[in-house]
């Protein structure tokens, strides 16, 4: 049975840090489903790059992901975190033992949420102070602890991709994509 993902769009997310790891997942097999946090189908990224997510969040049952994940970018991460059925959503989703995984300056949300408490993080850079309670590693591109995956940000992506995959679909199908794609 394929592992799912949804990923959650919002005005002015980072274009790179939604579409790398979602062609990473869907070339591991993982079912990905872009949800726009807003009733518009449509949502325009920060380097004006529109993309037509699959669904809106009102109409997505989240407890069916395996993995919810939030893509950075300004100011697409203020927008996420203004979004308190998306909040919602992720705590649930931790508390019922999902994944959760953010790129960029979208870890930040997880932290103001105490949902890193204890765990290695990663944050893009000046946004330490968000990630509330965490081992914060600033050295690594990507960080995975326990159920969490953070990662620094878009030059990151692929890294970001790869730990994505190696949760849902084990290490191994990660490193065979990444071979796949002539990444080193």
């Amino acid at each position: 049975m394929s592992k799912k993902m949804a990923v959650f769009l919002a005005e002015g997310f980072e274009e790179a840090e939604a579409i790398v790891p979602i062609d990473i997942a869907r070339r591991a097999g993982i079912e990905v489903t872009t949800v726009s946090i807003s009733e518009e189908i449509y949502v325009t990224g920060s380097h004006d790059i529109q993309i037509k997510a699959d669904e809106v969040l009102s109409a997505v049952d989240i407890s069916a992901f395996d993995m919810l994940m939030l893509p950075g970018g300004m100011p697409g991460t203020v927008n996420l975190e203004a979004s308190e059925e998306l909040k919602t959503a992720l705590v649930s989703a931790k508390n019922d033992g999902k994944y959760l995984a953010a790129i960029c300056a979208a870890p930040r949300i997880l932290g103001n949420l105490g949902l890193l408490e204890n765990e290695r993080a990663t944050v893009y850079p000046g946004n330490e102070s968000c990630l509330k309670g965490a081992k914060i590693d600033m050295a690594a591109k990507a960080v995975t602890s326990g159920r969490m995956i953070t990662s620094r940000g878009m030059g990151c992506a692929v890294e970001f991709g790869h730990d994505i995959v190696a949760a849902l679909a084990g290490e191994a199908k990660a490193a065979e994509v990444l071979k796949a794609i002539q990444y080193n």
